[in-house]
């Protein structure tokens, strides 16, 4: 318990113009891994557009380490087929919330993470104040596919007892 810092809940909105990889649609659901932990979402049937609305929360130790986003598109009879991946970091997020928010209104944006070659962004990631919270909305570019998004929304949870930021 000594290492753990807090929680990171991580909305997973919906997919956008996903890869087709059943006859003519998909069945795609995403996994979230941080080091040893995998959560996943729920699957959508015949749709390279869902919307999950998910809520997967991970236990964060190692700020350091990247958060995989990996997109699958289930299968009954045969292994499930890979519909792209995509990563972030989430220092900048952590480097906000320890930003003093006293006063700020809401809607105020805290930082800005433009998309580059060393993130997944697809465009522009706001970090903001939001209803009380600092929050990070994101659009992925799933990466190894020929198309596709993934929009995702963070949020930190402190844990009393944990190590804290």
């Amino acid at each position: 318990m000594e290492h753990f810092l807090g929680l990171l809940r991580i909305h997973v909105r919906k997919g956008v113009n996903l890869a087709i990889r059943d006859v003519r649609s998909s069945d795609p659901y995403v996994v979230i891994r941080m080091g040893k932990q995998k959560l996943k979402t729920k699957v959508i049937k015949q749709n390279t557009n869902p919307e999950w609305n998910d809520e997967l929360t991970l236990s964060i130790t190692d700020p350091g380490l990247p958060v995989q986003v990996l997109v699958y598109d289930k299968d009954r009879f045969s292994l499930d087929d890979k519909m792209g991946d995509a990563e972030f970091h989430i220092e900048k997020f952590l480097e906000a919330l320890r930003a003093p928010t006293d006063g700020i209104p809401n809607g105020t944006v805290i930082a800005r993470v433009p998309p580059s070659r060393d993130n997944c962004l697809a465009e522009e990631s706001c970090i903001m104040w939001s209803n009380g919270k600092v929050v990070q909305k994101m659009v992925l570019r799933l990466r190894n596919v020929e198309r596709g998004e993934v929009e995702l929304q963070l949020q930190w949870i402190d844990v009393p007892g944990s190590r804290g930021l």
